[in-house]
């Protein structure tokens, strides 16, 4: 009697409530018996995972994955159905995620100015402001949810700031803003709404800041500014390209740094052993753990579990699975940074990780523009909360505790805590 082959385990259902809970025991299956995996989406898209960290990185970089959505063949039950809801119809689309160079190089080289580690560095006092001031907002109190009075205004205040949008339109970005969050994995009305008021917006304040526009740059211009500035010099950058440009900053830069500080807070207190050494490197007046830690937190549980649509412009290999010209591609950022062939022990968050090349801003020439911004922010958020709140507990069991259900950002909806009041 010969000995049979094992039976291969069944595929795990992916894009369930449970698998939102925890995917990384199905990314861990696809890696190893389905490293490069056509699958339906929720929305009725058929598209290519990439699961493997070496197929990612690749993946990435690859200028034959083009990031515009006019190369998807798109059947008729899918139109409409990848990208940003709403984008098209609010005329949004001419940003940096959907387009590739030379239009990708020109309208980055715009932005890039932004972003500078100079820029950031002299926008940390106005973070740490943003940061202290929310806190003093529930400190006294005893509980908050850190979602919704802590992870989402802080970001969304930042980079208005850094746009340009004035102090008092700010919460009218927030709820915008919120109803994307809320809405992003379930109808898309509310979120088609939210992007129509943004545009329209938007369009008003750039027309405003054009008319009033001094003749040369103060310090510290606005972004929506410099880029009106770039328009009118002959940098050939319509309304539209403005408009989108600071619609996908704000949209991009805001839920990333939710789900950053979300994420990573939520792995803190699930780990209390990593905590306390963050704790006790802040209280001896040290960073350097601080920020080796956020970038393992982005590798442990980051905010953005798959990178946005690409789309293969002629036919290719990735990880030995042929792909056809018009097929949607998404690399999975969460399972190559998973991936036991690049990292050790892959599934302990370490915060001292030194060999941590995460794929978590991306990679190649679409790597995220506002990666230093929301690297600051998550390091100010976490260092002031753990600092000033140093009892910071769960409310509630971790058990309940639930997962927004969107295709590419991970994040949780709520994270109640509770403290020892402070005044």
């Amino acid at each position: 009697m010969t000995d049979q082959p094992a039976a291969q385990p069944p595929a795990p259902d992916l894009f369930t409530w449970e698998f939102a809970t925890d995917p990384y025991p199905a990314y861990a299956w696809l890696r190893e018996h389905a490293p490069v995996h056509r699958t339906r989406l929720p929305s009725g898209v058929e598209a290519w995972l990439v699961t493997r960290h070496a197929d990612a990185k690749q993946a990435l970089a690859d200028q034959r994955l083009s990031k515009n959505p006019a190369h998807h063949d798109e059947p008729a039950h899918a139109q409409g159905k990848t990208g940003i809801p709403g984008e098209r119809k609010a005329e949004l689309m001419t940003h940096l995620l959907n387009i590739d160079p030379p239009d990708h190089t020109r309208l980055r080289r715009l932005v890039s100015k932004a972003f500078t580690p100079r820029r950031v560095a002299e926008f940390a006092p106005r973070v740490q402001e943003l940061t202290d001031g929310l806190i003093d907002r529930f400190a006294g109190r005893g509980s908050t949810d850190l979602i919704h009075e802590f992870a989402f205004p802080l970001p969304i205040y930042a980079i208005c700031d850094l746009l340009g949008v004035p102090r008092e339109d700010q919460d009218d970005f927030r709820d915008w803003a919120g109803m994307m969050i809320r809405h992003g994995g379930g109808p898309r009305g509310g979120v088609a709404r939210s992007v129509k008021k943004m545009r329209g917006y938007l369009a008003e304040l750039i027309h405003r800041k054009r008319e009033a526009l001094p003749a040369e740059p103060g310090p510290g211009e606005d972004l929506i500014s410099g880029l009106i500035r770039a328009s009118d010099h002959g940098e050939h950058l319509t309304e539209n390209e403005a408009a989108a440009m600071a619609f996908i900053l704000l949209f991009a830069g805001f839920e990333t740094t939710v789900n950053l500080i979300g994420n990573g807070l939520y792995a803190l207190l699930t780990h209390p052993e990593q905590r306390a050494r963050l704790e006790k490197s802040l209280a001896d007046g040290e960073r350097g753990l601080l920020e080796t830690g956020v970038e393992e937190l982005l590798r442990y549980d980051g905010p953005v579990e798959l990178a946005t649509w690409r789309f293969a412009t002629r036919p290719l290999t990735i990880g030995g699975q042929d792909i056809a010209a018009g097929d949607p591609v998404l690399v999975v950022l969460a399972a190559a940074d998973r991936d036991p062939e690049r990292f050790a022990d892959p599934d302990v968050l370490d915060l001292g990780r030194r060999d941590n090349q995460h794929l978590g801003y991306g990679h190649g020439i679409h790597y995220c523009l506002g990666a230093p911004l929301a690297r600051l922010e998550g390091q100010t958020a976490l260092a002031a909360l753990l600092t000033r709140l140093p009892d910071l507990q769960l409310a509630v069991d971790s058990t309940e505790l639930r997962w927004r259900g969107g295709l590419i950002m991970r994040g949780l909806r709520t994270l109640p805590v509770e403290f020892t009041p402070r005044g």
